[in-house]
């Protein structure tokens, strides 16, 4: 039986569209599945306890990001390598993220149950903040300047105390880079965090030691803590007549405490871009800067490769000297 040519014809472009349609779909399909993200909740882990600094950085950009993306964005405390080990076993598909600081380039220095490698096993996002240190000493003591803590370090060597929330936090780091700069031999008093530290400079227990503005800014103000020097480029506003530490004569000093976004490793660079690129305009929102500043904290953003690169040269340039200092 003959075919109608008509009917073949009509046969022929449909299958040709499906077919077209078909391939349209499946080269599309990932980047319609990047363009889509998120379509569910976002974990955010801080792999530090409620009320750190890290901890208010993370919840004030989840509730940005909440907006940004229509999706939940939860925040999850959990402290020490098992938060941050749980962030590298995750899937890289952009739905568990870390807020962590720069103490995560050191975490095996002074970890020997890490299991994982802070540069390789993770994906560098977005840097999202820095924040410089300031070294305190007793308001009532002899030693005034940075010139005066050398020289008594000097003059007395191993016998100072200095006190800090432990080898791998962000004030830690910055007094063993102090040290090798000074090229001083000290004692150091380990201590649960920042405020315990601080209280040691206040008794006098402890010659000196790192804070941030957010914690000892007070104390600072009211007279109670000398602050001798402050980390970073420029001095810092809230405190004025505290100079740098490259303007109290250590041109080699430079170090600042850092807060940053990252994923596990492997996870598609289209999604890290609109990632990055979403914590950038929550950062630029005014309400943020005012949140913010007024703590010493800068906020900052940088492009994913730039903030992977820190991360490593961090883990380089530090991991040695912690791992030196922690008997390793």
């Amino acid at each position: 039986m003959p075919h109608d040519p008509r009917t073949i014809h009509r046969r022929a472009f449909l299958s040709t569209a499906a077919l077209s349609v078909a391939g349209l779909s499946l080269s599309s399909g990932p980047a319609s599945a990047q363009a889509a993200y998120p379509n569910q909740m976002v974990r955010l882990i801080v792999p530090f306890t409620p009320g750190s600094m890290t901890d208010i950085l993370a919840r004030s950009l989840a509730e940005k990001l909440r907006e940004t993306w229509g999706q939940q964005v939860i925040v999850e405390n959990r402290p020490g390598i098992a938060g941050t080990g749980g962030v590298a076993r995750s899937a890289p598909d952009g739905y568990t993220l870390m807020l962590t600081s720069n103490g995560h380039a050191v975490i095996r220095a002074v970890n020997r149950d890490a299991t994982f490698d802070p540069v390789k096993d993770f994906t560098g996002i977005a840097k999202v903040a820095s924040m410089p240190s300031i070294l305190i000493a007793p308001a009532d003591g002899e030693i005034r300047t940075i010139k005066d803590l050398v020289e008594a370090a000097k003059a007395r060597p191993g016998q100072l105390n200095y006190g800090s929330a432990g080898l791998g936090s962000s004030t830690g780091i910055a007094a063993e880079v102090f040290r090798q700069a000074t090229g001083t031999r000290m004692q150091l008093v380990p201590y649960r965090g920042m405020p315990e530290s601080q209280t040691a400079v206040l008794r006098g227990d402890s010659a000196f030691a790192f804070t941030f503005f957010n914690v000892g800014g007070d104390l600072i103000q009211a007279g109670r803590l000398r602050a001798l020097a402050v980390t970073g480029e420029t001095r810092i506003p809230q405190l004025p007549n505290v100079p740098t530490f490259r303007e109290a004569g250590l041109t080699d000093f430079t170090y600042d405490a850092w807060f940053g976004v990252m994923g596990p490793a492997g996870m598609p660079k289209p999604m890290v871009d609109k990632i990055a690129g979403d914590i950038a305009k929550a950062l630029a929102a005014p309400d943020m800067k005012d949140r913010f500043t007024g703590q010493g904290v800068n906020l900052v953003t940088t492009t994913p490769s730039a903030f992977d690169a820190e991360i490593a040269r961090d883990a380089e340039r530090y991991g040695p000297l912690v791992r030196q200092a922690a008997g390793g």
